[in-house]
């Protein structure tokens, strides 16, 4: 409980960050908007809390390996392990199946025409929305069910709803989860260099900064003149030379801040910081391409159905809580590579939440999505043999886990995506400068063209015409 207060509150103070305040009104919607709000908060705090299932299960079970008698972590064993993963799966297909839908109509909702307006016409109208949706998702189940598997047992199973329907019905959103992050997570892993060179002050090498420095003064110097000079009828003009002044006063942020910076932070943190990145990333591929010849030879690196020794009797990694303490950390690496591989994808650009200015609509397709991802990420964990520890509660119940073909499809796709994600992201300089050499170029077969306005400089830098 107190753990998941404190996710709450942070994410409380994270969706608070992004939301639009335009929206704080005292009013009617502004209950609504309340509402949603806590139920989005609620959604992200479980979404949290999926994500760290893994790690701390897996650190528990070395403290308890280390420390098997000390008297002050009886408290934590292998009952508090599983109820943690079943809680986590019922938050889960709750928010997902029941409150995030409510919170989506509810805020759509306006009261069926001749009832009196209020939050309980309200109330009523999204409720029946949500028993039309059950009755939609129950009906393209059932048909989907007998296309697959036409017999009497598997039609008679659908009866038992608590049983076999809604973690049939979890599975199915499982693997698209699954699937979700196998696009997502290859792109997020060759982004992350970009994300992190954007983040940090890059060295100084072949640069001048002061020279930039007074040409960017100049510029801004010149859009302020044309500015001032511009008749206040012409909205358009306006628009155009405020929108350039913008980006020039935030490209002379940047090379203020890259001129304020030590030569510790430029010539060390960035290369530590992209070593560190690579070296994730190539131990990330090298498991699982460990995991492929695993899955070939022995049938118990199935992330179902292993069996694994229990919480706290032996552990799961060769070089015991160094190990241990590797997959923690590539774990988190591979949730924050799906998250800025999901915001990078072409699809989800306009999806991107922007700080005060963000609706309740797009906050709620934000939460049900990092939902879906934190989710899958202790099965895709498993699945790709970044872990041993075995999926437990209704994680390892899915249906697909036991599919030797599509475990190793799984696997070989990860690789391959990323390695291809990686090896194009490391040859764009040189595969545009060959392009160039043969004069193809002009065909634009490069997804990254030069700027037409730029050419480079004698020192290696590029100065604005």
């Amino acid at each position: 409980f107190l753990l998941f207060a404190v996710l709450y509150i942070v994410s409380y103070f994270i969706i608070t960050r992004y939301k639009r305040k335009a929206d704080e009104q005292e009013d009617e919607d502004a209950i609504v908007n309340r509402i949603s709000l806590f139920l989005s908060t609620f959604t992200l705090a479980v979404s949290a809390g999926a994500v760290l299932l893994l790690p701390f299960s897996i650190i528990s079970n070395e403290i308890l390996l280390s420390f098997p008698q000390n008297y002050y972590i009886q408290w934590l064993n292998g009952s508090l392990i599983h109820g943690l993963w079943n809680l986590a799966s019922l938050f889960s297909n709750l928010c997902l199946f029941v409150l995030m839908p409510f919170a989506f109509f509810f805020l759509e909702s306006e009261g069926f025409a001749g009832l009196k307006k209020g939050i309980r016409a309200r109330i009523l109208e999204t409720l029946v929305m949500l028993i039309l949706l059950a009755l939609l998702i129950l009906g393209i189940v059932w048909v989907a069910s007998a296309l697959i598997d036409n017999d009497a047992a598997s039609m008679e199973s659908l009866y038992d709803l608590w049983e076999f329907y809604l973690p049939y019905l979890y599975s199915c959103i499982s693997l698209m989860g699954c699937l979700l992050l196998l696009l997502c997570t290859p792109v997020g892993l060759s982004r992350m260099f970009t994300v992190m060179g954007q983040l940090l002050v890059k060295p100084t090498i072949l640069e001048d900064l002061d020279e930039q420095m007074y040409i960017i003064t100049l510029e801004e110097e010149a859009i302020q003149r044309k500015l001032n000079g511009v008749s206040s009828t012409v909205e358009y003009q306006t628009a155009e030379l405020e929108r350039e002044l913008e980006k020039v006063k935030s490209k002379k942020t940047n090379l203020e801040r890259r001129k304020k910076a030590s030569a510790w932070e430029r010539n060390l943190v960035y290369p530590a910081v992209m070593i560190l990145l690579l070296i994730g990333t190539s131990i990330s591929v090298l498991l699982v391409a460990l995991n492929i010849l695993y899955l070939l030879v022995d049938e118990t690196a199935m992330p179902k159905g292993s069996g694994g020794p229990g919480i706290g009797n032996a552990s799961l990694s060769t070089f015991g809580f160094v190990g241990a303490a590797i997959e923690i950390i590539l774990i988190f690496y591979l949730m924050v590579s799906s998250v800025v591989g999901f915001y990078s994808l072409r699809f989800f650009e306009n999806f991107t939440p922007r700080k005060d200015d963000t609706t309740m609509t797009k906050i709620i397709g934000n939460c049900v999505s990092i939902l879906v991802l934190s989710s899958a990420l202790p099965v895709m964990s498993r699945t790709l043999g970044i872990t041993r520890f075995d999926l437990l509660g209704d994680f390892g119940r899915f249906n697909w886990l036991g599919n030797f073909y599509i475990v190793l499809s799984y696997n070989l796709l990860f690789a391959i995506m990323t390695t291809l994600c990686l090896v194009r992201k490391f040859t764009s300089a040189v595969r545009e400068e060959l392009l160039k050499a043969l004069g193809l170029d002009k065909l634009h077969l490069s997804n990254n063209p030069r700027d037409p306005e730029t050419k480079p400089s004698a020192n290696g830098h590029q100065k604005t015409l």
